[in-house]
This record gives structure tokens, sequence and C-alpha cells, in this order.
């Protein structure tokens, strides 16, 4: 929280244009945590200095032009990417290797997934990009509906916090729990889903081979 009293001082003085800067900074990996931007961004137009609903559009602008960006770093590059310094540091190979294994757990959905690992997030954009695994639309519908609720979510926390900042940081604590929570529901969702999807994948395919033995003649 050391980081949100700069950002403040940063966003007031310049603006929207400023908390875009700073979120496509997020998606290029620069350790600046991406929730204290938008709840800083929302701090601002709590005070006036900004509207909140168009808070909302530049956080959701800024976020998916910094995924964008990745991801379509990988794609230009492909696995020379990895030999760029700056991604090198980002993708080293034991991340790109834990990237690969959720890929193989979780294919496109991964994406949206990744909204919400913040460690894991850039590479995983960078890795999508490099292994041409999934187009861009549907890349960008994928991360920008998990946009949909990290973004107002913080961007609203800090707006209505913004007289009581004791008050903000104890929900900005109780909303990462809560993220946390849905991330692993859905997470649990989704796998229940997928395992009943390759159960019943299992159960017509030895329908088929018992229906086809049926049909075989005799000896």
């Amino acid at each position: 929280m050391d980081l949100l009293d700069p950002l403040l001082a940063f966003f007031t003085d310049n603006g929207y244009l400023a908390v875009f800067v700073v979120l496509l900074a997020c998606g290029f990996g620069m350790p600046i945590p991406e929730d204290i931007t938008l709840v800083a961004g929302g701090i601002i137009a709590g005070i006036g200095d900004a509207n909140v609903h168009l808070m909302c559009l530049v956080g959701l602008a800024g976020v998916l032009s910094g995924d964008a960006v990745m991801f379509w770093t990988g794609r230009h590059f492909g696995e020379r990417a990895r030999q760029l310094r700056w991604v090198s540091w980002l993708l080293t190979p034991k991340r790109y290797a834990r990237i690969e294994a959720l890929y193989r757990r979780h294919g496109n959905r991964l994406m949206f997934i990744a909204r919400f690992l913040p460690g894991l997030r850039t590479p995983i954009y960078l890795t999508a990009g490099m292994t041409r695994r999934v187009p861009f639309w549907r890349f960008l519908m994928l991360d920008g509906l998990a946009a949909l609720i990290s973004v107002p979510l913080w961007v609203y926390l800090g707006y209505f916090g913004a007289e009581n900042h004791a008050w903000l940081l104890l929900w900005i604590g109780r909303s990462k729990t809560v993220l946390a929570v849905v991330f692993a529901l859905f997470l649990a969702l989704l796998l229940v889903y997928v395992w009943r999807r390759r159960a019943r994948r299992r159960r017509l395919y030895r329908e088929r081979e018992a229906r086809r033995q049926r049909r075989q003649p005799g000896p």
C-alpha cells in the first residue's frame, strides 16, 4: 500500500492518461500492482478529480491494451521472443513449464483464468501469442470478460472509499479474499464440467463399441 499515495499524486496531476499509461506498464510486467492502480483511479474519481464511469472505461482500455501488446509480441516473434532480455526475465524456463502445464489442464479457458493470476498473467499472454494456441478474438473475448469483473470492482472500491482510507484498506483485503474464493469456485465448477464432459464421451464411446460388436457376425 506504500505505492498508493505516489499513484494518487501522479493521477491527480495527470488525469486519465496517467491511469492508462500505468495500467499499460502493468501489462508489460512492470512491478506495479494492477489492483492498487485501479483503486487509485477510483479514489481520484471519488474526490471529484475524475468521472468514475469514465475511469472504469479507461481502466478497461488500459488493462486490455497491455494484455494485447503482450499477446502480439509473442505472436510476432514466436519462440524468438524468449531471446529478448525483458521477456526472458518475465518468462523464465520454470515459469514457462508451469504455464505449459496450465495450458494442458485448462486449454483456452486459461485466458480468462489468467486475469486472476497476477504473477503469471503477463507470461501467460506472451505464451498464448508465441504458441498460437488461441486466436486473438477469443483471447480478447475471454480476457475482456474477466476484466469486466475485476476492473469495475477495484475502481468502484476506490471511489466509495475515497474519503475513508481505513475502510478502503479493510475492503481491499476483503475483496482480494472474495476474488480468490470466486476464482476457486469457478475453477472447481470448471473442473467438474470438464470431468463430466469426459465421462460422457467415454460412456458414449463404450456404447458405440458395444453396438459395433453386436453388429459383427458371430464365428
